[in-house]
């Protein structure tokens, strides 16, 4: 479902007086009802989600991490803290007899919208004229379940920013070029890593359904989709030179959703978990400064209090979709799964969710 439809979604808004319940009525019932639904309730939650939210999740982790998990699970409702990409992975993921929930349907990613169905047919179309059948298609978990339905029909599958290396490679071992959706600065990050020249790697523009490229398209190994991730693009050169001035003490770790050249001149890039683990890892009296959505380095912050922890950028904000989800929304949506109402419930079509697990099963036959 594209943003602009989460956002103008009327028909399943949260009633008026949930937003004049106190903080304390509001976690007293939450977890009353945690009690009461007992293992028939899974509650997972994403890493960026706020620590109102998180404090009642049941798992916390990335998005893939909590989809595999809700399968495992033996309860019925899966009331899903994270986006609505993350929600239609899970639904793909666990059985007929589990049902997903999302608990405000506006919590939507900027960035796996930048990709649709519509635009990533008539871009494979436009691709296959230029350059035959020499591509395979890979899509970042981040991305919608229709774009990981197209993958799944073309022969491709998906990634994780942890994996992206691994897929990468075996991408061609099956053909000769690449297209990496929906963020370009993973796909870009990752194939630099494995030793592509950026020489070597072209942008398709699909506002403006065109190849962006200086030099032999027979030269072309790389095609990324021009998309990105709105929180990770808040991370600048001028963050990190500014720090490498004025407190050159202090390392750099970002998100490899970065810029590239926020990237290369940090000292540590990774996924989430590898952030997260890199500085459960580090030594008292570390400097850190971190390079990922806001919620997550503060609730670091927090976690760490003998290590020196800040932002990269100290203006950024938590990202806006992700935050959509509070306390009031958690409580409705427990309430509505109590009363058995079907409120936001996630439903990915039959033939989209089967081309989409097998995307996802490429993958993890290769994890």
């Amino acid at each position: 479902m594209a943003l602009i439809d989460l956002l103008t979604a009327q028909d399943q808004q949260m009633p008026e007086n949930y937003k004049h319940l106190s903080v304390e009525e509001m976690e007293k019932r939450i977890r009353e009802i945690k009690v009461e639904m007992g293992t028939d309730l899974f509650i997972p939650g994403h890493h960026y989600q706020k620590d109102e939210v998180i404090q009642f999740a049941d798992a916390t982790g990335d998005s893939l991490q909590l989809a595999r998990l809700s399968a495992q699970q033996d309860a019925q409702y899966i009331v899903f803290c994270g986006v609505h990409f993350m929600a239609e992975t899970a639904d793909i993921l666990t059985s007929d007899q589990q049902k997903v929930v999302l608990p405000d349907m506006r919590a939507g990613c900027s960035m796996a919208d930048m990709a649709d169905h519509k635009q990533t047919e008539e871009a494979w179309d436009m691709l296959q004229q230029l350059f035959g059948d020499t591509i395979l298609p890979l899509t970042y978990v981040n991305s919608t379940a229709e774009i990981k339905a197209f993958v799944g029909k073309n022969g491709g599958a998906t990634v994780t920013s942890s994996n992206a290396k691994k897929m990468i490679q075996w991408a061609f071992t099956q053909k000769q070029r690449l297209l990496f959706l929906p963020d370009q600065h993973l796909g870009r990050n990752t194939a630099a890593a494995l030793g592509i020249s950026i020489n070597d790697m072209a942008v398709w523009n699909p506002i403006n359904s065109e190849l962006e490229y200086e030099g032999r398209l027979e030269d072309i190994k790389v095609i990324l989709w021009k998309g990105h991730c709105s929180v990770h693009e808040n991370f600048t050169v001028k963050n990190v030179d500014y720090l490498r001035k004025h407190d050159p003490d202090r390392k750099i770790i970002v998100h490899p959703e970065c810029k590239r050249e926020v990237v290369t001149r940090s000292d540590l890039s990774g996924s989430t978990k590898y952030i997260i683990d890199t500085i459960e890892k580090a030594e008292k009296g570390t400097k850190w400064a971190i390079g990922t959505e806001m919620n997550l380095v503060n609730r670091l912050i927090g976690q760490h209090p003998n290590k020196d922890i800040i932002s990269l950028n100290p203006y950024t904000c938590p990202c806006l979709t992700m935050n959509r989800i509070d306390l009031p929304h958690l409580l409705w949506s427990l309430e509505e799964v109590v009363a058995r109402k079907n409120t936001n419930q996630i439903i990915v079509e039959h033939q989209i969710a089967t081309l989409s697990k097998q995307a996802l099963e490429r993958m993890l036959s290769l994890s």
